[in-house]
């Protein structure tokens, strides 16, 4: 159902430098790219075809902002990915947000990290693999 996630940020090339690294652990890569006098858009995905994440100056030309609640959820299929994939984030200049492991009851796997790229935007990544 999803088709994109759009990100702003006040400086493109820092962050298309960190998703280029980040998405790149994960099989993502720039599948679409945009240049206008403001930067344009970078579109990171598996392929066209699949959802995506979209860094991009905001269209209103105001300064970014990363919203209150909003956060974007990353699938891993296992645990030792969720675990890789946060300590590269911060490796990169992100900020832990809650470290990865068990939600709840580890019986029903919810394995959890959660990040903030160096604009502020809360990134989760997880891995659901119930525990018998």
């Amino acid at each position: 159902m999803i088709g994109y996630v759009t990100i702003g940020t006040d400086d493109l090339e820092r962050a298309r430098a960190y998703y280029d690294a980040l998405l790149g652990e994960i099989g993502a890569k720039r599948v679409m790219q945009f240049a206008d006098e403001d930067g344009g858009f970078t579109m990171y995905g598996t392929s066209m075809a699949a959802p995506a994440i979209v860094v991009t100056r905001p269209y209103d030309k105001q300064p970014k902002d990363c919203g209150n609640g909003n956060m974007v959820a990353l699938a891993m299929n296992s645990a030792d990915k969720v675990d890789a994939f946060h300590a590269k984030a911060i490796e990169l200049g992100g900020t832990d947000e809650g470290a990865p492991g068990f939600r709840g009851d580890p019986k029903f796997g919810y394995y959890f990290g959660y990040v903030r790229d160096p604009d502020g935007h809360k990134l989760a990544v997880f891995n659901i693999a119930p525990q018998g």
